[in-house]
């Protein structure tokens, strides 16, 4: 290749990576209505999806997966749960209502609807929530280490456990091997990272709600995303979701070597999925 033309094609590629970079860099501002206030990620630029977090835990440790889906053409949105960092709001008398009332002034302020929403454990149960009672808002959910309909009361005990920072690290350990990490895999890090304030609240919001105002997700079309070694999903119910709503509503995606901390455990299998899922929809 002459000179010139191969330092206008490494020019090109310099500038189309900037503007790829620029495109994925992230912003925080906050969203307001009422006495609340939701911390919000933005990055990328497409259509929206949403991330919500697991039990007790942020939006940050999203991070590897949201950047795969900016760089992959969509427009990440990362609420904060209440009571973590600028986020705020009610953190007695709740329920999953309030939750996705959070969800959704994020997505009508930010004006990102329809939007994906793709939540993480207890996140499920936001955006679930969130398609049932703001169904023009939402395009489709997405289940990350969803539990099956009527979980293992052990597997149910142990995520009490594991999840509470003020249980004995060596029981939170093993409860984290049980259940969250998949054989091989390090549980070490999520001895941190569980909020305690944060974690309450969404407990008494969890228990708040009847399984039945939330479990169907409205009308929405679903992607079940399960980690192939997670107690909360076991081969049994892989396709319980399927037999209720059927295929035509229902997809499935089993990821090897992952348990319930699925995110963490296999982000970018996890991106993969969600962006593959995501331009079949478009």
């Amino acid at each position: 290749m002459p000179l010139r033309l191969f330092s206008c094609a490494v020019a090109l590629s310099f500038m189309a990576s900037a503007q790829s970079n620029a495109a994925r860099q992230r912003t925080r501002d906050v969203v307001r209505y009422g006495d609340v206030a939701i911390e919000t990620i933005v990055e990328g630029q497409g259509p929206a999806i949403v991330l919500l977090p697991s039990l007790g835990r942020d939006s940050e440790e999203f991070d590897p997966v949201a950047e795969r889906l900016a760089a992959a053409g969509f427009r990440v949105l990362r609420p904060q749960p209440r009571g973590y960092g600028r986020s705020a709001g009610p953190m007695q008398n709740i329920t999953l209502h309030d939750l996705a009332r959070d969800v959704a002034e994020v997505v009508r302020q930010r004006n990102a609807a329809p939007a994906i929403l793709a939540g993480h454990a207890f996140g499920h149960f936001v955006a679930k929530m969130t398609a049932v009672d703001y169904p023009e808002l939402v395009h489709a959910v997405i289940l990350i280490g969803g539990a099956q309909k009527t979980p293992d009361p052990a597997v149910q005990r142990a995520v009490a456990i594991a999840t509470d920072p003020t249980q004995p690290e060596a029981e939170r350990l093993r409860n984290l091997k049980l259940v969250f990490f998949a054989r091989g895999n390090d549980p070490a890090p999520w001895l941190t990272g569980f909020h305690a304030n944060v974690r309450a609240a969404e407990i008494i919001a969890r228990d708040s709600t009847p399984q039945s105002e939330y479990y169907a997700a409205g009308a929405a079309p679903m992607l079940d995303v399960q980690g192939a070694d997670d107690p909360y999903k076991p081969p049994s119910a892989a396709n319980e979701l399927v037999e209720e709503f059927g295929a035509g509503r229902v997809s499935i995606v089993r990821i090897p070597h992952a348990a319930h901390a699925i995110i963490v455990e296999q982000p970018q299998a996890v991106a993969d999925a969600i962006v593959a899922y995501a331009r079949r929809l478009q």
